[in-house]
């Protein structure tokens, strides 16, 4: 009785949203009325339970969270803290033969995003057939609170994957998605109701882009900030979270890029950096720093590659006062300081420390990273912040074992493009063909402490999520060996709790 009165509460809302656009930049398409909000407040008073998902399969439940276990939400792309750097403690090392075991899998359609958790809500945003979805799950089983529907028309120009490339935002009670097209909806996290939504790519006359919109919005204090990227400006808004109004703009000269916008604390003031930069002829782009008071640019500084068909698409990573950020198509990383008037200074350049999508991770004065712009020319690269100078150059290589036409045979496989989330003091690496590695990383060298194979999958591009000791992973595209399709995956990587009855 309580999920059939959810029920009506919410057709009621969603019954009240206006179908009307807007062309005010300074104003959002507000989708439902007085009485609907009434419906939500009442609705709100009775949590509902989740429910069966019919795209979810479900393996088996995860291991109890060991004694001590440190654990966090994973509420915006790259976890807590923008980089990539887990807090999480006592997390399962020595994987049993097939890795470590499979809580739940969800069929997903197709997208480049990673979940983000608060809680007991985990929400996704992927696509299927003529529809963007967004699913709120439960992270420990898969089963379905709501789903929200909406429909899109993205094509990719280059013949990539349609779906969505931007990870949701949880902030409270509320989560903001951005779609493959331009299309921004904040959304309730108990119920799903639309509390508002832009069309920014209409309303602000962005084109298409490369491979469509792909940079994840930043919630900053009261605000939602989007590095929308029109031509002419403004490169950055500022959008008011809880109305979606206009709060500021920032910047005339670059587009959109592929990396997400970045919060620090920088000689006790507050900025964000953006590495900007969409397609443009000549190619132009670089990194902004932004007061997120009032939209004031601190600086401008260009760094991007001479190639029209480039993207910068790694995100900028802060160091106490100073920030990296690195571009493929021989453009490489530079490191800048960052001075307490606001400018900037360059400590060094690294021409061979090109990332293409993944983000550095920076660990005890050293940088580990990506290099490289295609699958064969690809390394895994440690280079030293204070200097810039190279420690090393490896490409992790091992033999698997292939079953084809009945014969067995044996080929070499590496990481390629992988991703680096760094947690309980060493790295968990996810391979661009679907291998998941624990590598132990120093400036003296590398070593792998574990190695399974979830999946042989092309494009598994989007960074691994850690919460609660579960690792939740996107497959993006068919396995060529399996035939599965595309898929969310969870996995235990509890360790186990020998203090457990």
């Amino acid at each position: 009785m309580r999920r059939l009165l959810l029920g009506f509460m919410l057709a009621g809302i969603w019954l009240g949203q206006s179908a009307c656009q807007t062309g005010d930049r300074s104003s959002p398409t507000h989708g439902w009325t007085a009485g609907a909000a009434r419906l939500l407040a009442s609705a709100k008073n009775s949590t509902p339970l989740p429910d069966p998902h019919p795209g979810v399969r479900f393996h088996a439940k995860p291991k109890p969270l060991p004694a001590g276990a440190v654990t966090h939400d994973w509420t915006s792309f790259l976890g807590p803290t923008h980089n990539g750097v887990s807090s999480e403690t006592r997390l399962l090392k020595d994987w049993p033969e097939g890795g470590p075991p499979l809580v739940w899998e969800l069929a997903k359609g197709t997208g480049y995003t990673s979940p983000a958790i608060h809680d007991s809500r985990l929400v996704y945003l992927y696509r299927q057939d003529q529809e963007e979805i967004v699913d709120c799950l439960h992270p420990e089983t898969g089963q379905r609170y709501w789903t929200v529907r909406y429909p899109t028309g993205y094509s990719d120009r280059y013949g990539y994957n349609d779906g969505p490339r931007c990870s949701p935002v949880i902030d409270g009670n509320r989560v903001y998605t951005y779609g493959a097209e331009g299309k921004l909806h904040c959304l309730d996290l108990e119920s799903g109701a639309v509390h508002w939504k832009r069309h920014l790519s209409r309303e602000f006359r962005v084109p298409q882009d490369f491979f469509g919109v792909a940079s994840t919005p930043l919630v900053e204090g009261n605000l939602l900030i989007v590095n929308v990227g029109t031509p002419g400006g403004p490169s950055v808004i500022a959008l008011d979270k809880q109305t979606g109004k206009l709060v500021w703009e920032a910047g005339d000269q670059w587009g959109p890029s592929y990396a997400s916008p970045v919060p620090a604390t920088v000689g006790g003031k507050r900025r964000i950096f953006v590495f900007a930069g969409g397609e443009s002829r000549p190619p132009t782009g670089g990194l902004l720093s932004i007061d997120p008071a009032n939209g004031k640019i601190d600086f401008r500084f260009p760094w991007r590659s001479r190639s029209y068909e480039s993207v910068n698409a790694s995100n900028p990573v802060v160091i106490g006062n100073q920030v990296l950020i690195s571009a493929s198509y021989k453009t490489g990383a530079a490191l800048l300081d960052l001075r307490p008037d606001g400018t900037r200074r360059v400590a060094w350049t690294a021409p061979h420390f090109g990332l293409h999508w993944n983000t550095a991770i920076h660990r005890d004065g050293y940088l580990y990273g990506f290099d490289g712009r295609n699958e064969p020319d690809a390394a895994l690269v440690c280079v030293e912040l204070k200097t810039g100078k190279e420690m090393w150059r490896a490409v992790p290589e091992w033999e698997e074992t292939l079953e084809f036409g009945g014969r067995q045979v044996t080929r070499t496989f590496t990481t390629y493009r992988g991703s680096l989330l760094w947690a309980d003091g060493h790295f968990l690496c996810l391979g661009e063909l679907g291998h998941l590695l624990w590598l132990d990383l120093s400036p003296k060298g590398f070593r792998i402490l574990s190695r399974a194979w979830l999946f042989a999958a092309r494009e598994s591009w989007s960074p691994p999520v850690l919460s609660r000791g579960l690792l939740y992973v996107s497959q993006n595209r068919r396995d060529f060996l399996r035939g599965g399709s595309p898929r969310l995956l969870c996995y235990d990587l509890r360790a186990p709790d020998s203090d457990a009855p």
